[in-house]
């Protein structure tokens, strides 16, 4: 031991007798042992190296890994919610194409805009392979085509609202006389029915349903959604009490199971005019109003005819409730 409390050991000398010389001589290793003992070591070192690596690796996670997990986790959380009001996007979407369609543009005697009008340059496979080169190629590619096919739709009717803008200008007349609001104040009613084949409350059968039906309560008052002139103010056979306005342009309305009708055949009537009450008269299971909307004579789905009245979402709204109510009540 040394003065300062240190232990040095030495690799150990060995000696040999050598009788020619009568001496003791030391002995070196020679170079193959050398190079077998070198061997060993370094061989020992790399497995206990490669298995230190291997228990690090398998039984932890390296800190970027565990970052980048946690990243993918929020990505794909996150691209799930984004979907979902994708979804609600395209939903409203397509009611509002359905509006544009089937009535503003048949209001408007302009043709509906065609697939090529509504989905031009949506065919790009290109851009989308591109997008197969990144991670989660997928869920990125997906999403970004409904994102296009959004956009485009948004873009497309767009214009086409502006078309009927123009159009609407030069028909301030026939827009007058065309329904376009709710017959009874939206705070007084719930959606009983809507428009469609529903089950007969009476007869159990399957009957195509031509209106809806709002429920509300005896002597709520009912409006005329447009100008137009009574056709019709009595009983009506299995309606009640009804009143039909004819308001030209090949529309009619019709307001069924009223408690009491306050106009007259030939009546010239305006738009929010008070024409009756609503009531239970007629084939009736409570007290509620039957509306129709007929164009040409044919019933149409009363919910695409309320474009004065109600916003994007409240609209979006009332087509929901028409489409889950099933409660028919004549």
């Amino acid at each position: 031991m040394s003065k300062e409390g240190i232990i040095i050991m030495k690799k150990p000398i060995y000696y040999i007798y050598n009788p020619e010389t009568d001496d003791f001589e030391r002995v070196f290793p020679s170079f193959k042992s050398r190079a077998i003992s070198f061997l060993k070591v370094t061989g020992l070192s790399l497995l206990i190296g490669i298995g230190i690596y291997f228990v690090i690796f398998y039984a932890f996670d390296a800190p970027t890994e565990e970052n980048l997990r946690k990243e993918n986790s929020i990505l794909k959380s996150k691209y799930s919610i984004l979907n979902r009001r994708l979804d609600n996007s395209l939903k409203v979407m397509a009611n509002i194409q359905d509006r544009d369609d089937n009535f503003y543009r048949v209001m408007m005697q302009m043709e509906p805009l065609g697939y090529g009008q509504r989905f031009a340059g949506l065919d790009n496979e290109k851009r989308y392979n591109e997008l197969h080169n990144i991670q989660d190629a997928g869920l990125v590619s997906l999403l970004t085509r409904r994102l296009d096919l959004f956009e485009r739709q948004l873009y497309a009717q767009s214009l086409s609202f502006d078309q009927l803008k123009e159009m609407a200008s030069k028909q301030k007349d026939k827009l007058a006389h065309i329904p376009s609001v709710i017959p009874i104040n939206i705070k007084d009613y719930t959606m009983s029915s809507g428009y469609g084949y529903r089950r007969d409350p009476i007869y159990g059968s399957s009957k195509f349903h031509e209106g809806l039906d709002f429920a509300a309560k005896t002597g709520t008052p009912v409006f005329a959604t447009a100008y137009g002139k009574v056709s019709e103010a009595g009983r009506h056979s299995g309606y009640g009490n009804c009143v039909d306005i004819d308001h030209g342009y090949n529309y009619v309305t019709r307001y069924a199971h009223l408690s009491e009708i306050l106009v007259a055949p030939g009546q010239e009537v305006k738009r929010g005019e008070m024409i009756g009450k609503v009531g239970s008269t007629g084939k009736s299971t409570g007290p509620h109003l039957h509306y129709e909307v007929r164009f040409k004579d044919e019933p149409q789905n009363p919910v695409n005819y309320y474009f004065m009245d109600l916003t994007p979402e409240e609209y979006a709204e009332m087509v929901q409730l028409a489409e889950n109510a099933g409660h028919v009540m004549d």
